[in-house]
């Protein structure tokens, strides 16, 4: 909407800018214009001023050709006919004796945005290359990235780029790093700018000339480089120790990353490396700036994968901050869990049970979920701090504690009397469908050991008409089933009540089906019934799962100073992020790190298609946890054969050999064994388990029965996988008989 009054104002001014008093008085024309642009920035249209502000651009006042170029610059695609007229005054001062002018000239005509505009600024910019002034060389090589974005669909013209990698030996600094940049924009189609040996050590010997971005810049392209021996590649990482501790954190961390990718055959090199560099990350932990300090922690988290114990002296270093907003105290949280040891327990469990407090719900509940996390390793320390939550009486708090109970029960079934003990003497039910789905869980598969346990179930199956959760219906059918095969004379009849309303009233069709499911079985008998209702009630052998295991670098590196940390657990689900890095340079020598490029395999019974393979970012063993709870069993197979009389060592290469990730197993002699394994197709997460159970129990033949789980679900990716994942087991089988 127009100013009122705006074509007086537009009116004035260009009097205003035509008097020849004015223009002879400098101070007073120079206020004139800053006025034009003034109002020009607040959105009064004053594009008819065009000619009068071109004329206005011949002065030697570098600041009043700063205002009148930002003017050309912004109505330059209004006025384009204008515009050419002006692209004169540009030319000439391209060729001023001041190098500022001549820079500033070249500058904005390559922001000029118009169609024929590619053969006005060429001849300039490749004038601009060569100028002895480094701020015109500067803008110039910038510009060559402009102006192939003005003419994308041409080809490249081959000089421009041989004179850009000329200027990569250019004495000023800035004028290096352009380069870089403008090759990359320029050869995008083609792989980008190509870092060989003479380039990538002078590079190199240049590190110490540029200023803290230039040199994160210039890291990240040297990651495309691959030293031809180890002579060369320690020679390399001699000259980037140094930078490992810089006070920048940005030029630490990418330094890190270039040292993870180079040594990827030297796990001992990298070790040191991540000590090195220990202290600054620590440092941006404690960042001011929220966000970095963000990143801070989700490249810790990362780093911890392979040394949990790097930061466990430091742990006091991830206490929540009052003031601290809650997606960083959530990471904190996460770290704090993972550096428990015998000797800290006892003052992380007291920070975190001050967090189960915080007048944020969600804080709450998630410390409340980390000290139960810590419950699987020192469950008589949680156990009285989480009882003692339940005497606060408030329902986010008493909600979140019955779920710690049910996981906690489930993976260490050692304290399932003090749970009940302490499930029996709460007088507070949960209210939230979550935490009530969890009360019911643990009455229906440990009522016997609660003597309250149908009475409280009774007060839900009363209040039945006014739940609004089906999830909750449906786990309180499966608790009344529960508890009438264990205590029939006290549920007998508040089941046909719960039945009858199910069957009869209720309109939700799944709790409808549910109901039937379970009245038909009991038609069958109660021991029918209860051989298909009743199942284990915990799984010691999961709790593998909840241990932090020391996990090889190459699995993390290439997603290391990226976005991967910062997705968290939202990046296991996204399709595979390949990094610049792990593109192929166009030297025949380079050779990618392991485990960089996906693995495309045959399934042995179909040789028309194929399915992809690859590791892709990590998955974390609290992911696979929950996503392995939440989602259905897609395909079981039984592969005909026992367990491959292998080392753990041996059976996790030869997996990884295929792009199958081994996230967790139990020890050889244990039965029944279990191992649980990832991998990710074309689009697709996979997530299996492998299952032998006795051979000595009856009805069991003693093979390996995989199951798998997938999301998105494709059953072609499924089937392929389940051949690869036979074919390497069963050659590994008879490889040792």
């Amino acid at each position: 909407m127009p100013y009122f009054g705006s074509e007086e104002t537009v009116k004035e001014l260009k009097r205003a800018l035509a008097n020849p008093h004015v223009q002879a008085d400098r101070l007073r024309y120079k206020n004139y214009i800053t006025k034009v642009i003034r109002y020009m920035t607040q959105g009064l249209d004053v594009s008819a001023l065009f000619m009068d502000m071109v004329k206005a651009s011949a002065t030697v006042d570098i600041v009043q050709k700063k205002l009148v170029y930002l003017y050309m610059c912004t109505y330059a695609s209004d006025k384009p006919d204008l515009a050419l007229l002006a692209i004169n005054t540009l030319r000439k001062d391209c060729a001023d004796p001041n190098p500022m002018v001549r820079g500033l000239a070249l500058r904005n005509m390559c922001n000029f945005r118009m169609p024929g505009m590619p053969e006005y600024i060429e001849q300039p910019i490749v004038a601009g290359l060569r100028d002895k002034a480094s701020y015109v060389r500067r803008v110039a090589v910038l510009g060559c990235a402009k102006l192939h974005s003005l003419q994308p669909n041409t080809d490249i013209d081959g000089s421009i780029v041989n004179e850009l990698y000329a200027l990569l030996r250019d004495p000023d600094p800035v004028v290096v790093v352009n380069c870089l940049r403008a090759l990359e924009e320029i050869l995008k189609d083609e792989g980008g700018v190509v870092i060989n040996k003479p380039i990538a050590h002078h590079l190199l010997n240049r590190m110490k000339d540029l200023d803290s971005w230039a040199q994160s810049e210039v890291l990240t392209f040297l990651l495309r480089y691959r030293p031809r021996s180890d002579d060369e590649l320690f020679d390399i990482l001699s000259l980037l120790d140094a930078f490992l501790q810089s006070a920048h954190a940005h030029v630490s961390v990418a330094t890190l990353r270039l040292f993870l990718n180079l040594a990827a055959a030297h796990p001992a090199v990298q070790a040191d490396a991540l000590l090195h560099t220990s202290a600054p990350l620590l440092a941006t932990c404690g960042s001011a700036s929220r966000e970095l300090r963000f990143a801070g922690l989700c490249h810790v988290q990362q780093v911890m994968r392979s040394q949990p114990g790097l930061f466990g002296t430091h742990y006091k270093r991830f206490f929540c901050g009052y003031s601290e907003p809650s997606y960083i105290k959530f990471r904190k949280m996460e770290i704090l869990v993972e550096l428990v040891n015998d000797e800290n327990v006892a003052l992380v469990l007291e920070e975190l049970r001050s967090y189960c407090t915080d007048v944020s719900p969600e804080l709450a509940q998630a410390a409340i979920a980390a000290i139960g996390r810590i419950a699987r390793t020192y469950s008589e320390k949680c156990l009285d701090i989480l009882t003692g939550l339940l005497a606060l009486k408030q329902d986010h708090i008493t909600s979140a504690v019955i779920q710690t109970f049910r996981d906690l029960v489930w993976f260490c079934p050692q304290s399932t009397a003090a749970v009940c003990q302490t499930v029996e003497a709460c007088v507070d039910n949960p209210q939230d469908s979550e935490g009530k789905q969890a009360l019911l869980w643990l009455l229906g598969e440990h009522g016997e050991q609660i003597s309250s346990a149908p009475y409280v179930m009774e007060g839900y199956i009363d209040g039945l008409k006014t739940e609004l959760s089906s999830a909750v219906k449906m786990e309180l059918l499966s608790t009344s089933v529960k508890m009438f095969l264990c205590r029939p004379a006290e549920t007998q009849d508040m089941l046909g009540r719960l039945l009858h309303y199910c069957i009869e009233e209720e309109s939700d069709m799944c709790v409808r089906d549910r109901a039937l499911l379970y009245y038909r079985l009991l038609q069958r008998g109660v021991e029918e019934t209860r051989k298909a209702v009743t199942g284990p009630k915990s799984d010691p052998s999961m709790s593998v799962l909840t241990g932090r295991q020391e996990e090889p670098i190459s699995l993390w590196a290439s997603t290391f100073n990226t976005l991967g940390p910062l997705s968290g657990r939202d990046l296991c689900l996204q399709t595979d992020i390949i990094s610049a890095s792990e593109q192929p340079s166009s030297s025949a020598e380079e050779e990618l790190l392991p485990g960089s490029k996906d693995v495309t395999l045959s399934s042995p019974n179909d040789t028309e298609e194929e399915i992809s393979l690859s590791l892709g970012p990590p998955l974390s063993h609290e992911t696979f946890e929950k996503m392995w709870l939440d989602l259905e069993i897609l395909h079981r197979q039984t592969l005909g054969f026992p367990r491959p009389k292998t080392a753990a060592d041996t059976l996790q290469a030869a997996l990884q050999l295929v792009k199958i990730q081994t996230l967790a197993f139990t020890p050889g002699d244990t039965v029944p064994w279990k191992a649980y394994l990832y991998t990710r197709g074309t689009g697709t997460l996979i997530l299996a388990e492998l299952l032998q159970e006795d051979p000595d129990e009856p009805g069991s033949e003693g093979s390996l029965v995989v199951s798998v789980k997938q999301q998105p679900g494709n059953q072609h990716t499924i089937r392929g996988f389940v051949a690869i994942l036979k074919s390497v087991l069963q050659t590994l089988h008879f490889d040792r008989l």
